[in-house]
């Protein structure tokens, strides 16, 4: 006979106080859409359902649809189609990850409570390197110098630092590292990958041969 305590008896694990949840906080009143919120509202980066499913012990598929359902939520909608007051905040999915942020509606507002200065900004050198690099990636330094006109040596360095590209392996002809965008930079954007960049290359500054690098090699 089964004494409960097997590693497949995850009920009786939890009240032994075992297991992702020993304070058993996952039947609680806020259940495990109250315990997804909380670790949301941690996380300074998207985190993916795989990984919240992970920590709640719960299948993939219905922790997706709960976070479906807290972003609808958020947003005013019900699960019966009624409404509710929409949230200053939202849950977006994005960079293969799920994280809550301010509503842009609000940003106004947002950036009259950040201290000025408190976030450093990219340089309008760094801004054209960073733009090459998103729209030519993988790419290396050499082609983005020649696209811009000038050596990005140290700004390549510094976008590289602040975590928005990452080198992504090397030439197979000259060897030069190749550079592409991070998840953290595509987070920053607010998009879920690189396929929805705006077509706008022709119209930046630095950018205006740039289709006349696509086959060029360096």
């Amino acid at each position: 006979m089964s004494t409960g305590t097997g590693p497949g008896n995850t009920p009786a694990d939890a009240m032994m106080g075992e297991g992702p949840d020993p304070e058993g906080t996952l039947n609680g009143p806020g259940g495990v859409r109250a315990a997804l919120e909380a670790v949301l509202m941690v996380v300074d980066e998207p985190v993916s359902d795989v990984q919240l499913a992970a920590v709640v012990g719960l299948p993939t598929a219905q922790v997706a649809d709960l976070l479906a359902e807290l972003a609808r939520e958020y947003d005013g909608y019900t699960k019966e189609g009624g409404t509710l007051p929409v949230r200053g905040f939202e849950l977006r999915q994005l960079a293969g990850g799920w994280r809550i942020y301010s509503r842009a509606a609000y940003s106004g507002i947002v950036s009259q409570f950040v201290v000025d200065g408190q976030t450093a900004r990219l340089t309008q050198a760094a801004l054209e390197t960073l733009a090459v690099i998103a729209y030519r990636q993988p790419v290396s330094r050499a082609r983005v110098s020649a696209i811009r006109g000038v050596n990005v040596d140290s700004v390549v360095r510094t976008l590289a630092q602040r975590g928005l590209i990452e080198e992504a392996g090397t030439d197979p002809v000259s060897g030069a590292f190749l550079y592409r965008t991070t998840a953290y930079f595509l987070e920053r954007l607010g998009i879920g990958s690189v396929d929805e960049l705006p077509q706008i290359a022709p119209h930046l500054p630095g950018l205006e041969n740039l289709h006349e690098f696509n086959d060029a090699q360096y």
